[in-house]
């Protein structure tokens, strides 16, 4: 029987890459990239251009689409609020007319920060407020998505970690620093439930092969600050977590956009749904290190 043809949107990014490799066994993967191929068979397309968007699932007729593409640079979309509008907005409104034009089911992927962070550990029922554009924007994405596409799932996430052949996450950011003997600094009073991207794939595959429609929320299981976080990472891959000094969020000059405070999400209702489980920090890390091994 031939297989089931998949396309992935933003398929050089972090999620994207692992949902590549994890896919290929079952699937006839089509990766799709915007800037730089991290896939031989990957095709290059721009999801803010309508007619290359329509083009391409026409031609390929896709079963299923991950679409993991998006602009996710938070202080980026605050002072480029058109760009981050055309991408996450414009370009997932194209994915989703494609999607219902050629009868495909979407997999969303979305973000902990379409809440405003003052509650923490968000179900899917609470109100999504965003106090930053990105949230804003991934929020009017999922409207589009519940809009134009009967056949949908949202899973929304929370702070993606792992490693990747050339982009940097928060975690392989510490690991860089203190393996470099350079004193950083991390909030200590920003959580979140971050998220394994091998973990969020396999959650992603199966979301997609048992055919779950609707709103689910598929991070990491547990709540932590980021200096919390930060020194699990650093006590997993023996690093000095002396190096590691506890910041204020108010204290960050850095950052152009607001961030919630405390945009933990529950996991509860996708943990009922699917047999793959979200992982707790320690877990993730301990994959991480193996496969740093291997």
């Amino acid at each position: 029987m031939a297989k089931k043809r998949l396309l992935i949107t933003g398929a050089n990014g972090l999620l994207g890459n692992k949902a590549v490799v994890l896919a290929s066994r079952n699937y006839e993967v089509t990766p799709l990239h915007h800037a730089k191929p991290l896939h031989n068979n990957s095709l290059e397309v721009d999801i803010t251009n309508k007619e290359q968007v329509f083009g391409i699932f026409r031609k390929l007729q896709p079963n299923a689409v991950i679409h993991a593409a998006a602009e996710t640079n938070v202080d980026k979309c605050e002072t480029q609020k058109e760009h981050a509008w055309n991408v996450n907005v414009e370009g997932t409104r194209n994915v989703a007319e494609a999607c219902a034009e050629v009868n495909t089911k979407l997999i969303h992927i979305s973000t902990d920060y379409v809440f405003d962070g003052e509650k923490g550990y968000y179900k899917e029922e609470d109100k999504p407020n965003p106090i930053s554009y990105y949230g804003l924007t991934k929020l009017e994405g999922e409207r589009r998505v519940i809009a134009l596409c009967k056949n949908y799932a949202i899973l929304r996430t929370s702070v993606i970690y792992g490693w990747h052949p050339w982009k940097q996450n928060f975690a392989t950011w510490v690991i860089s620093q203190l393996r470099q003997n350079k004193e950083i600094s991390v909030v200590e009073d920003h959580y979140n439930t971050p998220t394994l991207a091998d973990n969020l794939a396999e959650l992603v595959l199966e979301a997609l092969q048992r055919g779950l429609k609707g709103l689910y929320h598929a991070s990491g299981s547990e709540r932590i600050s980021r200096y919390e976080f930060a020194k699990k990472i650093a006590e997993s891959f023996q690093l000095d977590s002396s190096l590691i000094k506890p910041i204020r969020m108010s204290q960050l000059a850095a950052w152009i956009a607001r961030r919630p405070r405390d945009s933990s999400l529950s996991t509860d209702k996708i943990r009922k749904q699917l047999r793959t489980r979200p992982l707790n920090i320690t877990e993730g890390l301990d994959r991480m290190k193996k496969e740093a091994e291997t």
